[in-house]
């Protein structure tokens, strides 16, 4: 048993590159290794700015053998009455390499077949290898690969060293021109440039003493122990930010952390126009008080040992220095005059070529928030609030700062509404109206920034709909999916009664005139697509696919209801009386498609089974529309499944396609309002019997 150690060595492969990167050398190497009949203890892969590692333990030297099984003619042609071999037989011997002796006739489903039996012996590891590992460098697939030299082949940095080593043995190959070998490179200043592995198992101890921690995970270690330290030196602490964690350990060969400051001074401008370029420019990590003030303090990781941390820390507060000297002036110059003097400003930013300014969109919202505030029947003095909001909403997006650091829109408007005298909630309004940012962001907590959040985001939606910028496989250039599920999260953790069409009618009522639109069309096309958000909803709540299917068939235009359907369904489902009403709905829908209409003339109902089910469904409708008014769905299950008695009675004892044409449609209407009970709660026919 050997290990195999594939590195590929490039220049300096974008941090966000990495983890995806890794994961998918890790599955393409399971993938290829099984289809090859290569076994193996462990797979595992590392990686730094210079370098993505495979490592695989225990791998034999020879591939397992195949037995291939083949197919041949089937039996009648391949034997004569006497069972001596046909030409045909003897023709698929020949071309498989087998006797036709060995011949083998096997049962099918199609009839009896003649089969060969091959054994095709495993070839050496090293040499399956060779081949292997050129695809799984080149199956790695990167955001934005890029070409270099003369060559048209794309890879996310140029290729500049490959090792390859099988225990001691160099696998040889050849990728984008560069052959492998042993000799791998340690760190870019500090370690040597040229390194012979001799075997796979010094290869992680010989790069460590190069300074290239190779496993991100030790690196992540290291990382956390000397920020916490150095916070804690300082009775600060530094919040958890793995998104920035993980930046930057994929950015850094061999971590060492240091701390650096800036003048106390700049801690009069909103900390979070300080953290933000920290973080987002310079990959600190920001260290707060344990009361969540700022200090005048940073942390960052250098990619290097102690040596000289005294200039690294100079020239890094040099850095930050500069940044934070353009954010104070940014902000003193924004406060110069109050927030709501930027909107008129909004009139010359374009929002979206066909759909106008940023101030129409403006418009809009206010429009939006008036009609929703109607539907959930909000105070006067709320809407106000929310009107107020609106207004502001986008105001900040014309600051110096937020023109620099687009990050901090929201987070600027509510300061500088703040600042201006506008109502706390006001300001709070115009922060919340852009939750939730991301996926487990946090949503609106005010009403009113509920309000102003659900107008600008189907605002968004049916605009870019209407000029025709659905989101398209991975294209999603203005984040509609993620705002539509945002609505969906706000209307459903808010406890909301608002219906979905009514929302995308009231967005489209305000392009009406402006766009030449379909409305019919317009309403299913985005309809259509919160389809696909609800669905995940529902799963991630732990409903299963059929019940899913069967709540989405009967409609999801009111979310708050529609959790409370699958919820009754899911209830109801595993019970002996439901799983024996599931089997007698199904016949009746079956039969139910026959009917012409749904009228049910008394004076036809000959037998007595047909006159039960009669009363019994008019008893059993008024009970399910009372338990639908009260939005007990449980309730109006259980007396959708009292009916199951009836209902196998019925078909037990009358035929229902039967000669006199009457009673066979007023059995078929019997039926046909039956299978329609459910259909305000779930569609029963798409769900599976346990």
């Amino acid at each position: 048993m050997r290990d195999l150690l594939l590195e590929i060595g490039t220049e300096e492969i974008p941090a966000k590159f990495m983890p995806p990167a890794l994961q998918q050398l890790k599955e393409l190497t399971e993938k290829k290794f099984s289809e090859l009949r290569l076994d193996y203890q462990q797979i595992d892969t590392y990686g730094t700015p210079r370098r993505l590692v495979l490592f695989v333990q225990g791998l034999p030297e020879v591939q397992k053998d195949l037995l291939d099984e083949v197919k041949g003619p089937s039996a009648k042609a391949a034997f004569d009455a006497e069972g001596n071999p046909s030409k045909a037989a003897q023709g698929f011997a020949r071309g498989q390499g087998v006797d036709v002796k060995d011949l083998t006739v096997k049962e099918t489903d199609a009839g009896s077949y003649v089969y060969a039996f091959k054994k095709v012996a495993g070839r050496p590891v090293q040499e399956v290898l060779a081949e292997l590992l050129p695809q799984l460098i080149f199956g790695i697939n990167f955001p934005k690969p890029m070409r270099w030299g003369y060559s048209d082949l794309k890879y996310a940095r140029p290729i500049r060293w490959l090792v390859a080593l099988f225990g001691s043995e160099v696998i040889n190959f050849k990728a984008a021109e560069v052959a492998s070998c042993r000799v791998s490179r340690g760190h870019r200043f500090l370690g040597e440039a040229r390194i012979e592995v001799v075997d796979t198992t010094q290869y992680f101890n010989l790069m460590e003493k190069n300074y290239v921690i190779i496993d991100p995970k030790v690196r992540r270690e290291i990382v956390i122990k000397e920020i916490n330290q150095l916070a804690a030196s300082i009775q600060g602490r530094v919040e958890p930010d793995e998104e920035l964690l993980e930046e930057v350990i994929f950015l850094i060969e061999y971590p060492t952390a240091l701390m650096g400051g800036f003048n106390e001074k700049y801690l009069a401008i909103p900390k979070e126009a300080i953290i933000t370029p920290m973080k987002e420019h310079q990959r600190y990590f920001p260290v707060l008080t344990d009361e969540g003030e700022l200090l005048p303090k940073f942390i960052t990781v250098r990619n290097g040992n102690k040596n000289h941390l005294d200039v690294v820390q100079a020239g890094n507060e040099k850095v930050l220095e500069a940044r934070l000297a353009d954010a104070k002036f940014f902000f003193d110059e924004d406060l110069k005059v109050k927030l709501a003097e930027y909107v008129d400003k909004l009139k010359a930013i374009v929002f979206q070529e066909s759909l106008g300014t940023v101030y129409e969109k403006v418009e809009r919202i206010q429009k939006g928030v008036t009609n929703l505030s109607g539907l959930i029947g909000s105070e006067k003095v709320v809407e106000e609030r929310a009107l107020r909001a609106a207004f502001l909403a986008k105001a900040d997006l014309v600051t110096n700062m937020v023109y620099e650091f687009p990050e901090l829109q929201g987070i600027m408007g509510e300061k500088y509404a703040l600042i201006s005298g506008e109502d706390q909630i006001v300001a709070r309004a115009i922060f919340e109206h852009y939750l939730p940012r991301n996926a487990g962001d946090d949503l609106p907590k005010t009403i009113e920034g509920t309000l102003v959040s659900l107008a600008d985001k189907i605002d968004t939606i049916a605009g870019c709909f209407a000029v025709g910028f659905e989101p398209t496989g991975s294209q999603d250039p203005y984040a509609l999916r993620r705002q539509a599920l945002g609505i969906c999260n706000i209307i459903i953790e808010k406890g909301l009664n608002i219906f979905l069409k009514a929302l995308i009618a009231q967005a489209l009522d305000n392009y009406q005139g402006k766009l030449e639109i379909d409305r019919a069309q317009l309403t299913a096309s985005i309809y259509g697509f919160f389809e696909q958000r609800v669905r995940n909803i529902l799963a991630e709540s732990g409903h299963r696919y059929d019940v899913i299917e069967a709540i989405i068939a009967s409609g999801y235009d009111n979310l708050i209801e529609t959790l409370m359907r699958a919820k009754a369904v899911e209830d109801v489902k595993g019970t002996a009386t439901f799983n024996k009403l599931l089997t007698a709905f199904t016949r009746a829908n079956n039969l139910a498609k026959k009917a012409e209409n749904d009228v049910i003339e008394e004076k036809y109902l000959i037998e007595s089974v047909e006159k039960e089910l009669y009363h019994k469904l008019n008893q059993v409708e008024k009970e399910v529309d009372s338990a639908v008014g009260t939005k007990d769905y449980t309730r109006a299950l259980t007396a959708i499944a009292s009916l199951e008695e009836q209902i196998n009675a019925f078909f037990n004892g009358v035929m229902v396609m039967a000669e006199d044409g009457n009673v066979k449609a007023n059995r078929l209407a019997i039926l046909l309002n039956v299978s329609r009970l459910s259909i305000l709660i779930a569609d029963f026919t798409k769900i599976v019997q346990d």
